[in-house]
């Protein structure tokens, strides 16, 4: 991420020299207005790569958790089945269960059921904060193309990449709009 963060900064900057160079020669006004709307994109950039990296890093902690809630439940398990197998191998012998094992099976699966429920969440939230993330990496993606096709309009001086530098900057605002309301 840091790549292309530093590669969209390099090409902004050059942009900016050409278009001064540009305005100082007293022709083609517009360049000013491409450097201003990059600048702009440039931020959006910023702002719209640290929501992605806020959700990957909640995606991440919600992982964590709802993996910590399984290896719960998986232990509950096990405890619950030494202690059936061991009043299996009393009755076996004759001997009757232990009351208090069959009380704490009793419980380790009501508490299972909890546990699963609780990891599910977990899961579900790490779900969500992916597809967020997601999202917001698009419009990353889209101001990154429309910085680079805005500093292309300059160096070339056309116009109409300019138009189409704008054109994937509202797409990319549209993904940073989705990603925050949606």
């Amino acid at each position: 991420m840091d790549e292309i963060e530093n590669f969209a900064e390099s090409i902004h900057e050059q942009s900016n020299e050409h278009a001064h160079h540009i305005l100082q020669e007293g022709k083609e006004r517009w360049v000013l207005f491409v450097a201003l709307s990059t600048a702009l994109i440039a931020v959006l950039a910023a702002i719209t790569g640290l929501l992605a990296g806020e959700h990957a890093d909640e995606a991440m902690l919600a992982q964590l958790h709802s993996s910590d809630q399984w290896a719960f439940y998986q232990a509950k398990g096990i405890k619950t089945e030494i202690l059936d197998e061991n009043n299996k191998t009393l009755v076996t012998f004759g001997k009757a269960p232990i009351a208090a094992d069959i009380e704490k099976i009793k419980e380790n699966k009501t508490e299972q059921v909890e546990i699963k429920k609780k990891a599910e969440e977990y899961q579900n939230e790490s779900d969500m904060h992916v597809a967020k993330h997601s999202v917001f990496a698009r419009g990353i993606t889209l101001f990154q193309i429309s910085i680079a096709i805005g500093a292309i309009s300059i160096i070339v001086k056309r116009k109409a990449l300019w138009m189409v530098s704008i054109g994937f900057a509202c797409i990319g605002i549209f993904f940073l709009i989705q990603g925050v309301w949606f």
